[in-house]
């Protein structure tokens, strides 16, 4: 059976790469599908393990490629995500999680509705300006149009299925992990697991009863 699909969205600086980071090192039987970017690299990231940092015109031609399940321009960048690396973990019978930004996650939940979407909220504006201003990775007007951009961001809360509220760090990624493991555990998702249960039942009774 394939693996599930997770999306995981927030505005910037909601605490959604870190998140992701925890539940990497924590939960069994997850992959990550790394986007692709045409941003530079921050402090401390590597190509490859964070993004695939590549030029415009790479992105473009990867564009005309259809190489994308979702790409869109955010901050004055180009994110996309790989269709042939997230359909390859999915095949693996993984869960793969994806980081992206609203506009791509509600790209993403429209074409597959039956994605694990989840929304990441910062507790109040005051906390995701300073989360921001704190990592200083962003000049003042990259700043200013990321904290702009996140009063619409908030608001698309509603078209997630989940939402986690990442106030303390440790609680909000026990949340998250109860989310994954919880769509795990769907009745639907188990349909082999539980028929061979079935069958055993049924030559038991049969053996006993004697039907």
């Amino acid at each position: 059976m394939k693996g599930n699909l997770i999306i995981i969205s927030s505005p910037s600086g909601g605490g959604k790469g870190t998140l992701i980071r925890e539940i990497m090192n924590s939960v069994d039987n997850v992959g990550y599908s790394v986007s692709f970017t045409t941003r530079q690299p921050r402090f401390g990231e590597e190509n490859g393990r964070d993004y695939h940092f590549v030029s415009m015109d790479e992105f473009r031609e990867r564009i005309d490629a259809g190489e994308f399940l979702e790409y869109a321009e955010v901050h004055g960048n180009m994110y996309g995500t790989s269709r042939l690396i997230t359909e390859h973990i999915l095949s693996t019978g993984r869960d793969v999680i994806l980081e992206i930004d609203v506009q791509g996650a509600i790209s993403v939940m429209e074409q597959m509705p039956d994605a694990v979407s989840i929304f990441i909220l910062p507790p109040s504006f005051d906390v995701l300006r300073a989360r921001l201003t704190a990592r200083n990775t962003e000049d003042a007007a990259d700043l200013a149009l990321r904290l702009k951009n996140s009063f619409d961001e908030v608001m698309q809360y509603q078209r997630f299925k989940y939402v986690i509220i990442n106030e303390h760090l440790p609680v909000a990624s026990r949340m998250l992990t109860s989310v994954i493991c919880a769509e795990r555990h769907r009745r639907d998702r188990q349909t082999e697991a539980v028929q061979a249960i079935l069958d055993s039942f049924a030559q038991a009774k049969h053996q006993i009863v004697g039907e």
